[in-house]
C-alpha cells in the first residue's frame, strides 16, 4: 500500500507552516515512499539492463520534434524518485512504467496530445 495522499499532504503542510524544513520533509516523503515500495531484485535489474526510455515531444502544427532524449532504464527510477518529491502522482507512473519494462514491453507505451500547448508527447521503451 502506497503512502496516502493525506500523509503526503500533512508532511507538505508541516513544511509550509515551518514546523519542519524542506529537507526534513523530503526525507520523510522519501522514507514513507520507500517503506511502501518493494525493492527491485537482481532479476529486475537484469531485465532492465540495456533498456532505454525515449521521450519525444513534437510541435503538433509543424510535426517537428521539440525534445528528443533517451535515458537508461536504470536512471529512470532515480529521476522519478526525485520528481515524486514534488509531484507525488509520479510514483504510480513509475510503478507502471517499470512493470512494463520488466515484463519485456518494447515500443511506444504512451502518447499524449496537449492541444492547449500544441504538443504531442510520445514515450517508448527500447
Amino acid at each position: 500500500m502506497n503512502a496516502s495522499k493525506e500523509e503526503r499532504a500533512q508532511i507538505l503542510k508541516m513544511v509550509s507552516e515551518g514546523k519542519i524544513s524542506a529537507e526534513e520533509g523530503a526525507r520523510l516523503l522519501s522514507a514513507i515512499a520507500s517503506h511502501d515500495r518493494p525493492e527491485r531484485t537482481a532479476r529486475t535489474s537484469e531485465a532492465l539492463r540495456g533498456r532505454w526510455l525515449r521521450v519525444q515531444v513534437f510541435n503538433m502544427a509543424t510535426g517537428k520534434p521539440k525534445v528528443n532524449f533517451s535515458l537508461p532504464m536504470g536512471l529512470v527510477s532515480v529521476g522519478f524518485k526525485l520528481g515524486a518529491q514534488f509531484v507525488p502522482q509520479l510514483e504510480d507512473i513509475e510503478d507502471e512504467l517499470m512493470a512494463a519494462a520488466e515484463e519485456g514491453t518494447l515500443g511506444k507505451i504512451l502518447e499524449v496530445e496537449d492541444p492547449e500547448d500544441d504538443e504531442r508527447v510520445e514515450i517508448f521503451i527500447e
